[in-house]
């Protein structure tokens, strides 16, 4: 295997999810059931802009199609994976990710949401108030939910 930073990073998109109370919609991994949760996430598609694949991996990992677009966050977010998943995620293709992310708002009932999908992610999935966004991540995506909930507070969500 390549050293770590001979290795790409994975180009990506993420989704921060709002509900009607500005909640956060976060879901824990089949692959990590730990207390660790995650907002939604994943690569993109050759030729595929952010937003479509941001809108297809929603749908894929959540069944949502609700939404309406807030805000695309104007700058990318890296991380790189501990070395324990190097080599066993993505084939080994990859050191981490650089992802863009969208901040959209769930316009339809908890009913719509079906995590139970083709290829499932998660096992459980809850609403969390922005305020305990970094207590629920892993600790190498710590730093990036820290920055998106500084960028949910510079907004006014009504």
């Amino acid at each position: 295997m390549k050293f770590k930073k001979q290795l790409p990073l994975r180009s990506g998109v993420g989704i921060v999810l709002l509900n009607h109370k500005n909640n956060v919609f976060v879901g824990k991994r089949i692959d990590n059931p730990k207390d660790y949760w995650q907002m939604p996430q994943g690569g993109i598609d050759k030729n595929e802009n952010f937003l479509a694949a941001a809108q297809r991996e929603l749908k894929e990992e959540t069944s949502i199609i609700s939404i309406k677009l807030v805000k695309e966050i104007d700058f990318w977010f890296e991380y790189d994976l501990p070395k324990k998943l190097l080599g066993r995620v993505w084939d080994g293709k990859y050191r981490g990710q650089r992802q863009r992310w969208f901040i959209m708002r769930f316009l339809g009932r908890n009913d719509e949401i079906n995590i139970n999908t083709k290829n499932p992610e998660f096992l459980d999935w809850k609403w969390i108030k922005i305020s305990r966004l970094p207590g629920v991540a892993v600790k190498f995506k710590i730093h990036i939910y820290k920055k998106i909930k500084k960028e949910l507070n510079f907004l006014k969500l009504y």
